[in-house]
């Protein structure tokens, strides 16, 4: 992604986010930083200097990350809330429980888990994370199970591996 402040968001990402800079370079005039999270990949972002000024919107819609586990969503969410993000919340898709935030030049991130349920998208209700994981788990059930087309991830994948053949 371009960005303007190249220093700033490698700061952000490696120390909120937990990237790890794995390499850095220039092409040409414009300076690379690759990121991961992931010691298996080179890179799942490229920071690259040049971001133009003054564009009327922000040209990046949202990037999605997965979490390995709930527990650590609610640690990132601890996290961006001390940070003082912007637009931070918490939401349940049905499918996934998510986190929202903006990175420091505005682009909106997510993170996520996956649930075990699939119900029809788009579907976003806010979610409270003050609830224990139990109490936050049942409601998040309660609420997909209101969706249409509400099932079992496993039973959606079989449907649409048949659909697929």
């Amino acid at each position: 992604m371009f960005v303007a402040d190249a220093a700033r968001m490698e700061d952000f990402y490696t120390r909120v986010l937990g990237f790890a800079a794995t390499d850095r370079g220039n092409l040409g005039s414009t300076a690379l930083v690759f990121l991961s999270r992931d010691p298996k990949e080179h890179h799942q972002i490229v920071l690259a200097s040049g971001r133009p000024e003054g564009l009327p919107f922000n040209p990046i819609n949202q990037i999605s990350f997965r979490m390995a586990e709930f527990a650590g969503l609610r640690e990132m969410h601890r996290r961006l809330a001390a940070e003082k993000v912007r637009d931070l919340y918490p939401v349940s898709h049905g499918n996934a429980l998510s986190v929202y935030f903006l990175d420091p030049e505005g682009n909106r991130i997510e993170l996520f888990v996956d649930t075990p349920w699939h119900c029809k998208q788009p579907m976003r209700v806010p979610m409270d994370l003050k609830l224990s994981d139990d109490e936050l788990w049942a409601w998040a059930e309660a609420e997909a199970r209101k969706q249409p087309d509400f099932m079992p991830i496993d039973e959606w994948r079989a449907k649409q591996a048949r659909a697929m053949h």
